[in-house]
């Protein structure tokens, strides 16, 4: 398996794994109906790819079959204080292969080239991750918010990671 920086050709793969990690992941939260009518808009990542945003980064995995799943990286709402895993997604006919792990990783070293913490938003009702960053040593902090998508308002956790045991980064 390789983890690489990702390019405007990994777009459409890396909606795929977005859209079909959300219709398999996320079924017991969202309308089943409305996850199965999700359509793949890969230009948003097109248009990501080619002004990436300051501070941002973004990786793929891959093996000889493509592409595993792919993470985004960066500044979070308080840039001063943490960086931020944007989103992590695995094909779900590849959970268990590695990919999680190894991208998850590569996510940790770049926050920590700028961040001495990270932080990371779920799906309060999301075991199967929850269970994923709580293995990896991420603690929820207690923060909550919502996620307002397909008709449903689902209840959100904050995850943070200590990073380094850096105060200061110079």
């Amino acid at each position: 398996m390789e983890i690489r920086p990702a390019t405007t050709g990994d777009a459409e793969a890396i909606e795929r794994i977005r859209i079909r990690g959300w219709q398999v992941a996320y079924r017991h939260v969202f309308p089943p109906e409305e996850l199965d009518k999700l359509q793949l808009d890969w230009s948003r990542w097109l248009e990501w790819f080619t002004d990436l945003p300051a501070g941002f980064a973004a990786f793929v995995a891959e093996d000889e079959d493509g592409m595993l799943g792919w993470v985004t990286v960066g500044p979070s709402g308080i840039p001063e204080r943490y960086g931020e895993l944007h989103g992590l997604y695995v094909d779900p006919d590849r959970w268990g292969s590695g990919a999680g792990r190894a991208l998850l990783q590569r996510a940790e070293t770049v926050i920590a080239e700028t961040w001495d913490e990270a932080i990371l938003w779920t799906l309060e009702d999301n075991p199967r991750t929850r269970r994923f960053y709580e293995a990896a040593g991420w603690r929820t902090d207690g923060m909550t918010g919502t996620f307002d998508r397909l008709g449903v308002i689902a209840p959100v956790v904050r995850y943070t990671k200590r990073l380094s045991s850096s105060t200061s980064r110079s």
